[in-house]
């Protein structure tokens, strides 16, 4: 499906019309959604049955945040949502890259779905003690006080939503998160934002 869209976006095969972009840009939207939603459940099938694989490496910090951010670029363009990243500390993590940056990836995404246009989203990555704390920051409507604690839960969904969504991201970013020895976390005032946080520990040369 991507490949069709990608050649239907090239100039050579032809000029669009305005109406033909914001149906090409509907497929995209619907394609983008169905791939996430079976890598959720590709992830989830993993956390049920308990065979989650974590390689954890001498891991750089920049690249997993670079490919969490470009993954939601087009959807933050949308919206013109400035994605601001601000990686304070150079250390290496002991981290699995590649489940690190689906989480970091869900995190942004949810930022920008909970949005509003024309918002900056902060993203960060600072050194605490032998740990990075991971964050990611919005101003969008932020969390009622009483769904708090059950924000990682699998299939839950806060009442009254709509936002699309299965209810398994942040549960799959957790599960991923303390998999690797970490820890993951939500601060929130409701009417002003929220900020997700998750720590790794730095990498050390004797692990």
């Amino acid at each position: 499906m991507q490949l069709g869209i990608q050649i239907l976006e090239n100039e050579k095969t032809g000029h669009l019309n305005e109406e033909q972009k914001g149906l090409i840009n509907g497929i995209k939207d619907d394609a983008d959604r169905l791939l996430r939603i079976t890598g959720e459940l590709l992830n989830i099938a993993q956390v049920e049955s308990g065979a989650i694989q974590v390689n954890l490496i001498s891991s750089e910090i920049k690249p997993m945040i670079e490919y969490a951010v470009n993954a939601n670029k087009s959807a933050a363009d949308h919206k013109n949502i400035k994605i601001d990243v601000d990686i304070d500390n150079n250390a290496l993590v002991a981290a699995d890259s590649e489940k690190t940056a689906w989480a970091l990836t869900n995190l942004i995404s949810n930022a920008v779905r909970y949005s509003y246009e024309n918002a900056t989203i902060f993203v960060k990555a600072e050194k605490e003690n032998d740990q990075i704390k991971f964050s990611v920051t919005d101003t969008g409507q932020g969390i009622q006080p009483q769904f708090l604690d059950k924000i990682f839960e699998r299939y839950f969904r806060i009442p009254g939503t709509k936002k699309e969504g299965t209810g398994l991201g942040l549960s799959i970013s957790k599960e991923f998160i303390e998999a690797q020895g970490g820890r993951i976390w939500v601060e929130s005032e409701y009417g002003a934002g929220s900020t997700f946080y998750f720590t790794l520990n730095i990498f050390n040369i004797n692990q």
